[in-house]
């Protein structure tokens, strides 16, 4: 997949849980692993945003496009 998500390197530099992440962006925990794994088809703005608003990071920060090999 040429979208990788990076939500767990964000979790790591701020030692935030994916359980805390959850709760703060409005998730369930269960979707914030479809989301990490790569499994989402599809992220909303409104919970990109969240997302952001919670890491105090940019969208790039989150998704990064990478050339199939």
């Amino acid at each position: 997949m040429p979208i990788v998500v990076r939500i767990d390197v964000e979790l790591a530099k701020r030692k935030m849980s994916v359980g805390e992440f959850a709760e703060k962006v409005g998730l369930t925990p269960a979707n914030v692993a479809v989301l990490k794994n790569g499994r989402a088809k599809a992220v909303r703005f409104s919970t990109l945003e969240a997302m952001c608003r919670v890491l105090d990071c940019q969208p790039g920060d989150l998704l990064e496009w990478v050339e199939d090999s």
